[in-house]
């Protein structure tokens, strides 16, 4: 079996004092990939720096304070890459730096952890989002390709920054023209799922589903309404996701409970 768990932590050095700690050390999985870390590794305390038990890698954002992704395995990585320049993609080099992206190798599979940028309509992130996804869908379709070549699975887990259905946030009427639910956003991960191919493992086990969702906003009482948005995915390749026996999000009992503005987002494979 391999477990895969993604999580936007909202801040590692806030998480660790609200309960990261205590999660990292009472999950089951395998593997954890983080987002918006917004630290470099000299500033985190030594047990989410190097947990025991775990390999850390850690890709900070050359703006300090910003973005940031790592990744923990219970299991040496065969292979470490930070950022996905270097493979022919336009437009790639200018996210190298970034802190958003970091991919490694385990035996037969890549597991990766994006941050994709969350945009803001009529504003430079949003014409940023947008050179982002159409570099990363090219290197999508690579990564996969590359991939079967060798025989591996692959497994990209992270903060998305797009709702693909109604079904995937609660208030989607009010958000039609908010970045993050917008046409030509929801139009790029469809492309992402039939043109690169790759499978949104929760939405397969759970088709009818509204949600589950994975973010909920600290204003008003979003959480406690569960009026959230499902942005946090893990996209598997054709064939691993056939193996996905469960997924699930780990959502907290309580407002007070939470450690995040997101919740844990969870993938089981019979392998």
């Amino acid at each position: 079996m391999l477990t895969v768990t993604s999580v936007n932590v909202n801040g590692l050095r806030a998480a660790t004092k609200k309960g990261f700690v205590e999660w990292l050390a009472s999950t089951e999985a395998d593997v954890i990939c983080l987002q918006e870390v917004r630290a470099d590794p000299a500033q985190l305390a030594e047990e989410v720096r190097s947990p025991e038990g775990w390999h850390a890698v850690h890709a900070p954002a050359a703006a300090k304070g910003r973005a940031g992704v790592s990744v923990y395995a219970r299991r040496a990585p065969e292979r470490v890459q930070i950022g996905f320049g270097g493979f022919e993609v336009p437009g790639a080099e200018e996210f190298d730096a970034s802190g958003r992206y970091v991919e490694i190798d385990l035996p037969g599979v890549t597991v990766a952890s994006l941050y994709l940028p969350s945009g803001e309509v009529g504003t430079e992130r949003q014409d940023e989002k947008e050179r982002f996804m159409a570099a990363f869908l090219t290197y999508l379709q690579g990564l996969r390709e590359r991939a079967a070549a060798d025989g591996r699975e692959v497994v990209v887990c992270g903060d998305w920054n797009i709702a693909h259905q109604e079904a995937d946030l609660k208030n989607w009427k009010a958000n039609q023209k908010n970045s993050g639910f917008l046409p030509e956003e929801r139009a790029w991960l469809t492309r992402v799922f039939e043109e690169a191919a790759y499978v949104d493992v929760v939405r397969a086990l759970h088709p009818d589903t509204e949600g589950p969702y994975s973010w909920w906003s600290y204003r008003g009482r979003a959480f406690d309404n569960d009026a959230g948005w499902r942005i946090d995915l893990i996209v598997a390749s054709p064939r691993l996701a056939e193996r996905a026996v469960k997924a699930y999000v780990e959502r907290a009992a309580s407002h007070a409970e939470r450690w995040s503005d997101h919740a844990p987002v969870t993938a089981v494979f019979d392998l």
